[in-house]
C-alpha cells in the first residue's frame, strides 16, 4: 500500500533521519498513528511492533485517506536545532526547508503597531499595550468593561477611541511570518522554483507556506518535535554512565521489571513521563498496572474523552471482576476483549464497524472520521443499519452498536499513539525506579513536567536523596548526582556478599551494609529501606 499510493521515497527518508538523530547520540521517538505501521518498525522509525501490539496500519494510510500520511518524531528538546541543522544540511537547501507561521495581530501588537501609525508617543502606547491581558483584538473595548483588573485605569475616557477602534479591525491580519516550532518540508530539488523562501531570526531556511499550505501545494512533511522528558532521560543516563560507569540501553530494558511496576501502581511517578498529573496518578491506583500494555490503556483512558463519556468506571469495574464484561453481539468479542467491551480505541471502532456490518478496514477508517460531519451522519447510519440487517444483526443491536460507535468515536484515543507514548512512559519509570537521583536530577535540570522545581526537591527528599547546597568550587552548571557519594546504602536482611566491586567505595554508617547501585539488587535479598543519595 505504501508502494502503490507512491510513499516509499518519504518512509526511506524518515527511516534514514531517524537513524541519523540517533547516530548523533541523540534519543529519538515517533508518535501518533504512524506507530500503526509495521513498516515504521521494520525501518527503525518507531519503537513500537505494530503486530505484537495489533495495531491497524488502516488507521494510519489507507486510499480513503484525504490526508497526507504525517510522521511525527520526537527528539531531545536540548538538541532540537542540532537535529534541524543536520536534516537541513544533509538533503541540502534547494530539497529541504522548515515550515512557517504566519503571526496574526492580537491586543497588544495591534494596539503597538496602530500606536506608530497615528503617531502616538511610544512610551505611552507600550503602557496602554501591558495594560491588557493576552486576549483577540477584538476584545479590547470589550476587556475593558469587564475585567477588573483594568477597572479604574481610565483607558475608556476618550482619547485612545480612534486607537482602538482601528486596533480592533486588525484582528486575524497576518503580522509577520515565523519559524514553525517542529515542521520540516522534504521536497524534490524544485523547491525554490516553485514556492518562495526566506530565512527566519535563527538563519533557517523556510518556506512562505504554513502547514495546510504545504499540503495544498502537495508537499510531504516531517514534525520533528522537542521533548523535554526525553532530555532529561539523557541527562540521566549521562549521570549513570559517569557515576557508575554503566551504559544503560533503554532499548534493552526488560518491559516486565516488577520494581517499575511496584513504583507504577503506588503511583510514586512525579517526573515520569504522561503519569504524573494528580488524575493520573489517581487512575494508577484503581487501575494496578502490572504489564506494560496496561500503560496503553491507563494513557488512552486518561482523557477528557473518557473521563466526560464515563469510559473509566466500567473499565475499571471489569478489570477488577467487580462486572461481567458485556458484548453486544459476538462478533464483536475479538474487537472489545482487550478492553472487556468498553470502546477505548479508535481502531476498536473500525473493528466494530467491519464485524457487524462487514466494512473492510479502510472503509471503516473513512466513516470514523465522519461521525462528527452532522450532514453525512443520517446517510452513514442508514448503511451501517442496512449492512448489519444483511447479515444477520438483530435491529436492536446494531442501533445500540452504532449509538455507542457514534459517542465513542469523538472521545476515543489512538491505539497506536498510546502505544508509542507508553515507551518513554514506562522507560521514565524504569530510570525513577533504580536510579532517582540520576533521574531526577535530569528533571530538575530539563523541567519537562508540570511540576514547579520545589516540588521536584520535595520528592526528591522523600526518596532519601540529600540536597546537596550550591558549591562555587563542586557544583556543576546543571543538577548532577555527587560523584563523591554517589552510592546507595541499603539495609539488607541478609549479609550481602563479600564479591563487591573492587572499585566502589566502601562505608558502613549505623550498622548499615552499602552497595552500588548497579548490583544492589542482585547482592542485597531485601528491597531497599534506606535510599542515601546526594542530589547536588
Amino acid at each position: 500500500m505504501i508502494h502503490k499510493l507512491g510513499y516509499s521515497a518519504y518512509f526511506l527518508t524518515v527511516a534514514d533521519i531517524a537513524d541519523d538523530i540517533r547516530a548523533m547520540g541523540i534519543r529519538c521517538a515517533c508518535r501518533g498513528s504512524a506507530a500503526g505501521s509495521l513498516v515504521c518498525y521494520l525501518t527503525g522509525i518507531s519503537d513500537v511492533d505494530a503486530v505484537r501490539h495489533d495495531l491497524v496500519f488502516e488507521r494510519f494510510l489507507n486510499p480513503l485517506r484525504d490526508e497526507l500520511p504525517d510522521i511525527d518524531v520526537d527528539v531531545e528538546s536540548a538538541r532540537r536545532e542540532d537535529v534541524y541543522d543536520m536534516i537541513l544540511s544533509r538533503y541540502g537547501q534547494d530539497r529541504c526547508a522548515c515550515v512557517t507561521m504566519v503571526d496574526t495581530y492580537r491586543a497588544r501588537s495591534s494596539i503597538r503597531e496602530v500606536g506608530k501609525a497615528l503617531g502616538y508617543p511610544e512610551v505611552e502606547v507600550d503602557t496602554v499595550a501591558k495594560a491588557f491581558p493576552h486576549i483577540g483584538a477584538q476584545d479590547i473595548r470589550k476587556a475593558i468593561e469587564i475585567l477588573p483588573e483594568l477597572a479604574g485605569s481610565n483607558l475608556n475616557a476618550g482619547q485612545l477611541e480612534l486607537l482602538f477602534r482601528v486596533a480592533e479591525r486588525l484582528e486575524g491580519f497576518p503580522r509577520h511570518l515565523a519559524l514553525h516550532p517542529s515542521g520540516i518540508v522534504l521536497s524534490d530539488d524544485d523547491l525554490v522554483n516553485r514556492v518562495p523562501l526566506e530565512r527566519s531570526f535563527q538563519g533557517y531556511r523556510m518556506i512562505q507556506a504554513d502547514k495546510d499550505d504545504v499540503e495544498v501545494l502537495g508537499y510531504l512533511k516531517l514534525d520533528v518535535l522537542g521533548v523535554r522528558m526525553l532530555s532529561s532521560m539523557r541527562h540521566a543516563l549521562d549521570e549513570i554512565a559517569r557515576t557508575e560507569a554503566l551504559k544503560v540501553d533503554l532499548d534493552e530494558i526488560p518491559t516486565d521489571d516488577e520494581p517499575t511496576f511496584e513504583l507504577i501502581r503506588a503511583s510514586d511517578t512525579l517526573g515520569c513521563f504522561q503519569i504524573e498529573s494528580p488524575g493520573q496518578r489517581e487512575l494508577l491506583q484503581k487501575l494496578q498496572p502490572t504489564r506494560w500494555e496496561d500503560l496503553i490503556v491507563d494513557i488512552s483512558l486518561f482523557r477528557p474523552g473518557p473521563v466526560k463519556s464515563d469510559m473509566i468506571r466500567p473499565y475499571l469495574n471489569r478489570r477488577h471482576g467487580m462486572e461481567r464484561p458485556v458484548y453486544a453481539h459476538p462478533a464483536l468479542r475479538p474487537a472489545l476483549r482487550e478492553t472487556y467491551g468498553v470502546i477505548v480505541y479508535h481502531e476498536q471502532v473500525m473493528r466494530t464497524l467491519a464485524a457487524l456490518a462487514g466494512y473492510d478496514l479502510t472503509t471503516a477508517d473513512r466513516i470514523r472520521r465522519h461521525l462528527d460531519d452532522d450532514a453525512e451522519l443520517p446517510s452513514l447510519r442508514e448503511d451501517f443499519l442496512k449492512r448489519a440487517r444483511e447479515r444477520g444483526v438483530p435491529d436492536d443491536v446494531a442501533e445500540t452498536t452504532w449509538d455507542d460507535v457514534a459517542q465513542f468515536a469523538s472521545f476515543g484515543f489512538c491505539k497506536a499513539h498510546a502505544a508509542a507514548f507508553a515507551v518513554p512512559t514506562y522507560q521514565s519509570a524504569y530510570l525513577k525506579a533504580h536510579w532517582p537521583a540520576h533521574f531526577l536530577a535530569g528533571v530538575l535540570t530539563h523541567d519537562p513536567g508540570m511540576y514547579p522545581r520545589r516540588l521536584i526537591l520535595e520528592d526528591a527528599r522523600e526518596h532519601g536523596i540529600e540536597i546537596l547546597p550550591l558549591d562555587v568550587n563542586a557544583s556543576e552548571p546543571d543538577y548532577v548526582a555527587d560523584c563523591e557519594i554517589g552510592c546507595i546504602f541499603f539495609r539488607a536482611r541478609s549479609p550481602v556478599p563479600s564479591a563487591i566491586h573492587p572499585d566502589r567505595r566502601m562505608h558502613v554508617i549505623g550498622g548499615e551494609e552499602p552497595c552500588c547501585t548497579r548490583d544492589a539488587r542482585r547482592w542485597a535479598s531485601g528491597a531497599p529501606e534506606v535510599i542515601r543519595v546526594r542530589l547536588r
